[in-house]
């Protein structure tokens, strides 16, 4: 019975002296720096912080995001950014259309959609490094 009774109490004092640790102070393990479950901005790393990071600037690295619609006039032409002198591009020349008409877009003067005639300009991107 004595056994049982100092094998318990060595193991609470076990347990003690991790939870508060050698000087006595209670040792705390969180993973967030509120004491709770660590949001998004704590935990990401990488390229996952780099593009929150950005997005919190306004900014759109790796052009992720949806592109501003223009007008497609050829006075106020939907930019494309490229990082090459041509790029691919499709077009959906009506809002309920299901086929989409691809066309190659190079840099200059901007281009008409060979269906619809809506306007593509192909600007020059930088990719982040």
């Amino acid at each position: 019975m004595a056994s049982r009774l100092l094998r318990g109490i060595g193991a609470l004092a076990t347990q003690a002296l991790r939870a508060h640790g050698r000087n006595g102070v209670a040792a705390v393990r969180s993973m967030s720096s509120a004491g709770g479950v660590p949001t998004d901005d704590e935990q990401a790393t990488g390229l996952e912080r780099e593009v929150m990071m950005a997005a919190k600037k306004g900014l759109d690295p790796y052009n992720m995001l949806a592109p501003k619609a223009a007008a497609g006039t050829k006075e106020d032409p939907n930019l494309v950014p490229s990082i090459t002198n041509k790029r691919i591009v499709g077009c959906i020349c009506e809002e309920d259309n299901s086929a989409v008409i691809w066309f190659w877009l190079h840099k200059g003067e901007a281009q008409r959609c060979p269906n619809c005639g809506t306007h593509y300009k192909l600007v020059p991107h930088q990719l982040a490094h």
